[in-house]
């Protein structure tokens, strides 16, 4: 079965340099020429032609499909942590701390929040300055103790949320940072 494909111009152009460039030879058949072309099997050159025209697009996808594939990331793995400070000075202390002890690889930190918060019976408002930390979820303990101890409110806020996905190289990055905790083991 044949079916005629009108392809005036440059259009003629570019599909006969397709059909070239992917080994088929000439588009123009014995009826061909000037403006048209004979496509011998119902779907095969135009899949053909199809194809090649996707193909830059498919590399690209493939590509990054293929980059985010090898780096294997299993959900749960890593945390954000989030830790609300009184002023800059104590929030960029705490942070400097976890860096140093590979608590966490990054600390974000924050200015200018407005807590609204029952506290003692009362609904207090304050300004405060919030640290956003990327860390280990097995990391997690070790910080909340690391900030009990040395944050000035009497009931720190110390809470985290586990990364379900995110930029492959960056999560490998956090890992890399922050070593695992060790697992306890009894004998």
């Amino acid at each position: 079965m044949s079916y005629w494909v009108e392809a005036p111009g440059k259009t003629q152009d570019t599909l006969e340099g397709l059909c070239l460039s992917a080994g088929l030879g000439t588009p123009w058949g014995p009826t061909g020429g000037a403006g048209g072309h004979v496509c011998e099997e119902s779907l095969g050159i135009p899949v053909v032609l199809l194809s090649l025209c996707m193909l830059p697009l498919l590399q690209r996808i493939g590509s990054r499909a293929l980059s985010m594939a090898s780096e294997v990331y299993s959900p749960g793995t890593h945390s954000a942590a989030f830790i609300t400070c009184p002023n800059h000075t104590v929030a960029l202390e705490l942070a400097r701390g976890i860096v140093q002890r590979k608590l966490a690889a990054c600390v974000n930190i924050v200015p200018a929040i407005k807590s609204v918060y029952e506290w003692q019976g009362k609904i207090e408002e304050d300004d405060e300055v919030l640290l956003m930390i990327k860390t280990r979820s097995s990391k997690v303990p070790s910080l909340a103790e690391f900030v009990r101890s040395n944050h000035p409110y009497e009931v720190a806020e110390v809470i985290s949320l586990p990364i379900e996905q995110g930029n492959p190289p960056y999560l490998k990055w956090i890992g890399e940072v922050v070593p695992d905790e060790p697992t306890s083991t009894n004998k």
